[in-house]
């Protein structure tokens, strides 16, 4: 072979290996310095428009350099935030993040394994990080589990295990337009719009989806539950699931979760929990007795960015019955025959319990982060953030401007800014222009709801960084920001 012509093979590893590592210790320090020092900047602001222009330039074709891309990153992206990390974030139920945390995720992505199968050590982290998951949850050391994106994608691998466990026929051959009876769920109005998702993504359709109303502390009804499973069954339906709330995304309510498992256990039903964030309250001895009966599920999704203040994205499923995991997901063409020796070998195989063959080093900062803290420090963290949204909700109910619009079960308040002359139609509108302004102006970031016809600003405590005094910052504020829109005529 004449290699006279033959151009200079080429890699993406830098010519200069001591430029990229004194690059990698000025990004370090700088980002340290960057979380060290987030209290003293605005948890969000509008995005100069300018700054947005940046994003829409061509493709680059030519290098530009490590320094440049690291320079555009400091002037361009790292100024501009979603604020998640602030100590006055809670908006939806969005974590915060740590130091080791991010610095895990760097470790991850060098190595880069994918953690699909195959004999390599990422699939032993991520096996006893699942192991300790099933240990502080209660749930059996036998069962099965996969570190996943997050909720959503933790309650589509549930359901999917609840869908083809309780299909009367082969599923995964036929398709579920061979079911002989239509198949339906059940759980409460305040369950989270990712089952919905999940039910209509398994082809089910959204109408199989029956949404329960609730009780005052908006729990499930259980007549109402029981009531519409019996109409179902005389009608020709198959109920094959529950899906019971270990903390809803408005409220923080707790589904009697027990109650729900005797349902389920007595008409033959997959119990399943959406345990997003809730599920890690059982870390709280006080918390824990709230969660009774959630070791009962069958399926159980939960996310450790949330409440575990993990990096993004690192979700879990866990699922009771192995045998039910696998023979949802598993299958295994020529190309990823599992051996006994070599590195095809391990009895390790995540491919077989999702629906990625790739994926990603997602235990690392898991494992690296339980090691950190331990276990009982998340408890008391978790129970210190319980203890914030008490105080909140105090603050809120001392105050003749605010009212408090829910029960406080676990971490999230709901209140509003009120007027004696003002009916609940303006209240919607100065509340939603009061959010926003309170969001523009830097100082802190709630999310918002409606509770009974009424728009609330809605603050989740998922932030290990906030304190009492910050809470005490955001009543203030409420009402400065309330009063003067009053006095303007605002909205």
């Amino acid at each position: 072979m004449n290699l006279e012509n033959v151009p200079e093979e080429e890699s993406l590893d830098p010519a200069d290996w001591q430029l990229m590592r004194s690059l990698g210790h000025r990004m370090i320090d700088d980002i340290m310095t960057y979380l060290e020092t987030v209290r003293t900047r605005p948890v969000w602001q509008p995005i100069p428009e300018k700054i947005k222009a940046y994003f829409k330039q061509p493709l680059p074709v030519e290098p530009q350099g490590t320094e440049q891309a690291y320079q555009d990153f400091l002037e361009y992206v790292l100024p501009h935030p979603m604020g998640n990390i602030h100590p006055r974030f809670w908006g939806w139920v969005i974590g915060t993040g740590t130091p080791l945390g991010m610095l895990a995720e760097m470790l991850a992505a060098g190595m880069n394994p994918n953690v699909g199968g195959a004999d390599h050590v990422a699939n032993y982290v991520e096996a006893q990080v699942l192991d300790w998951c099933k240990e502080m949850l209660g749930y059996p050391a036998e069962a099965s589990g996969l570190l996943v994106s997050g909720g959503s994608m933790a309650n589509l691998v549930g359901l999917t295990v609840a869908r083809n466990s309780k299909a009367e026929f082969d599923l995964r051959t036929h398709g579920v337009h061979a079911a002989p009876r239509k198949m339906t769920l059940y759980g409460s109005q305040e369950t989270h719009s990712s089952v919905q998702k999940a039910i209509e993504l398994l082809g089910l359709g959204s109408n199989a989806f029956r949404q329960i109303p609730v009780n005052s502390d908006f729990k499930i009804d259980i007549s109402g539950l029981e009531t519409a499973i019996l109409e179902d069954r005389q009608e020709g339906y198959q109920p094959i699931c529950i899906i019971g709330n270990a903390g809803t995304v408005n409220t923080g309510a707790i589904d009697d979760l027990d109650r729900l498992a005797d349902i389920c256990q007595r008409e033959g039903l997959w119990f399943h929990v959406d345990g997003a964030f809730g599920a890690l309250a059982v870390l709280s001895s006080e918390l824990r007795p709230l969660l009774v009966g959630m070791e009962r599920a069958d399926s159980l999704a939960f996310d450790l960015h949330k409440w575990m203040y993990m990096p993004y994205e690192v979700g879990c499923a866990l699922v009771r019955q192995e045998d039910d995991h696998r023979s949802t997901f598993s299958l295994t063409p020529d190309y990823l025959t599992h051996s006994d020796r070599g590195l095809a070998g391990g009895s390790i195989w995540f491919s077989d319990y999702g629906i990625q063959l790739s994926r990603g080093f997602r235990a690392l900062k898991v494992w690296m982060s339980m090691k950190e803290h331990g276990a009982q420090k998340y408890g008391r963290l978790i129970q210190q953030n319980i203890d914030q949204a008490r105080y909140l909700a105090s603050q809120v109910e001392d105050m003749s401007e605010l009212q408090l619009l829910a029960p406080v079960p676990l971490n999230i308040v709901c209140f509003r800014f009120v007027a004696d002359d003002l009916d609940d139609e303006s209240l919607n509108d100065l509340n939603k222009e009061l959010l926003i302004a309170l969001q523009e102006s830097g100082v802190a970031a709630p999310s918002y709801t409606v509770i009974d016809g009424k728009y609330a600003l809605r603050v989740a405590i998922t932030n290990h960084r906030s304190k009492r005094e910050d809470f005490e910052i955001l009543v203030r504020e409420v009402i400065r920001l309330g009063k003067k829109m009053m006095h303007s005529g605002q909205p």
